[in-house]
C-alpha cells in the first residue's frame, strides 16, 4: 500500500466514523447533536430539514453507505487499473453529492451542520488524494 493509499483510507474512515454518528443520532432521537443551535451554525436543522432524506433514505445512511464501500475499495492492496478507476469515480460521485448538500444548505435549509461540513471537507479531500493517487505512476509512488 502506497503512502497516499493510506492516507486516502484514513480520510475515509474518519469520514466514515463521522457518518455513524450521524445515522445513529438520525435514528435514535434521544441523542443530541454535539453541535450548536445559532441561526447559522444549526445542525439539528439541517439534520431534520425535509431535504435530509432523498427518496425516503436519510443522507446520514446514505453517507454511512458511501464511505463504507470507499473503505472497502481503498483497503485493497492492488494497483488493477480498474480499482483504481472506481475509487476515482466513487470520490468523484462523493464530490457531486457534496455540492449538491452545501448547496441545499446554504439556500434551502440556510444554516450549516459542522458535523455534515467535516464529512464535506473529507470528501474533497478524498477526492484530492484518490485523484492525486491516480494521475500518480506507481514508480513515483511510495
Amino acid at each position: 500500500m502506497s503512502g497516499l493509499d493510506v492516507i486516502a483510507l484514513g480520510i475515509a474512515v474518519i469520514a466514515l466514523g463521522i457518518s455513524i454518528y450521524l445515522t445513529v443520532e438520525h435514528y435514535d432521537s434521544s441523542l443530541t447533536l454535539a453541535c450548536p443551535e445559532s441561526a447559522t451554525v444549526n445542525c439539528a436543522k439541517v439534520t431534520t430539514s425535509r431535504w435530509s432524506s432523498i427518496a425516503g433514505v436519510p443522507v446520514a445512511l446514505l453517507g454511512l453507505l458511501y464511505f463504507t464501500v470507499m473503505v472497502v475499495l481503498l483497503a485493497i492492496p492492488r494497483d488493477h487499473p480498474r480499482l483504481l478507476l472506481a475509487r476515482v469515480l466513487g470520490a468523484s460521485a462523493g464530490v457531486l453529492m457534496v455540492l449538491w448538500l452545501v448547496y441545499v444548505e446554504l439556500l434551502l435549509v440556510n444554516a450549516i451542520c459542522l458535523w455534515c461540513t467535516a464529512v464535506h471537507v473529507l470528501t474533497v479531500a478524498l477526492f484530492v488524494v484518490v485523484l492525486w493517487r491516480w494521475l500518480t505512476p506507481a514508480s513515483e509512488n511510495p
